[in-house]
C-alpha cells in the first residue's frame, strides 16, 4: 500500500566553509548538498518512524548553479510518498546569503529571492520492526 501524504518540511540551514571548497574558485564539490539532503531525510524519517531509517537511492538529482564558500545553504525536504517501508522524498537546496566581496572583505549580501541550486528526489526505508511511530 502506498499513500500520498503532505508532511511538514524538514530545513537545515549552514554556511559552506573553506573545508567544503574542492574547486578552483572556492567551488563546493556538488556531493556537498547530497550530504545536506541525507541529514533532511535522517530527521524526516526520526519524525515519521521514530527511526533514522535508511536512505536507499536518489532517483534524480539536478545541479542547478554552483556553490561558493562563503554561501548560506538552505536545505529543505518532505516525505511525499509512504509505502509499506519505503518512504519517498523531495528535496531542495537554495543559496539564500552570498559574500559580496565587492563592498569589503567580511561583506555578505542576503538574497532578495533565494536561488535553488541543487534537487533531487529519493527513496529512504524503515525497516517495519523498526518503526515506533503508528500512523493508523
Amino acid at each position: 500500500m502506498t499513500q500520498t501524504i503532505d508532511m511538514e518540511e524538514v530545513k537545515i540551514r549552514l554556511r559552506m566553509s573553506q573545508h567544503d571548497a574542492h574547486y578552483a574558485g572556492n567551488l563546493v564539490d556538488g556531493s556537498r548538498m547530497l550530504n545536506l539532503f541525507g541529514d533532511v531525510a535522517t530527521e524526516l524519517l526520526i519524525r515519521h518512524d521514530g527511526d533514522e531509517g535508511l536512505f536507499r537511492a536518489y532517483s534524480s538529482v539536478e545541479f542547478l548553479a554552483p556553490v561558493h564558500a562563503g554561501d548560506y545553504i538552505e536545505a529543505v525536504g518532505r516525505i511525499v510518498k509512504v509505502g509499506n517501508t519505503s518512504r519517498e522524498m523531495e528535496f531542495e537546496a537554495r543559496k539564500v546569503i552570498t559574500p559580496a566581496p565587492q563592498f569589503g572583505e567580511s561583506a555578505a549580501e542576503l538574497l532578495a529571492e533565494p536561488m535553488v541550486v541543487c534537487k533531487a528526489t529519493g527513496t529512504c526505508v524503515t525497516p517495519k520492526v523498526k518503526q515506533r511511530i503508528s500512523h493508523d
